[in-house]
């Protein structure tokens, strides 16, 4: 059982060595892991940054057209829904007023 204890290591003792690291090693792993993958980007780009930069542009501007569109068809469906529940209320203030 002892020799067990010997070879596992304790949670404890990993624990420490990221407490050790800290803020600042965080950060460094945080900018090392930025360059990297700004440099494989680079390296892989399907296109020059001018056609990159044209299609990102489109692809925001067909989506800010299709968010448009769902929120002039969702407030569609809203004042439907409303003028629904107007008529309605009003029917049952009518018949309440009746039963008086």
């Amino acid at each position: 059982m002892a020799d067990e204890d010997a070879l596992s290591p304790e949670p404890e003792s990993r624990n420490q060595t990221h407490e050790r690291a800290g803020p600042a090693g965080f950060a460094a792993g945080l900018i090392v892991g930025a360059l990297l993958g700004a440099s494989i980007a680079l390296l892989f780009a399907p296109d020059r940054g001018d056609r990159t930069r044209r299609a990102v542009r489109q692809k925001l501007h067909d989506l800010r057209r299709e968010a448009a569109d769902g929120l002039e068809q969702a407030g569609r469906i809203t004042r439907k829904d409303v003028l629904r529940r107007r008529r309605r209320l009003r029917a049952q203030v009518e018949r309440a007023l009746d039963r008086l």
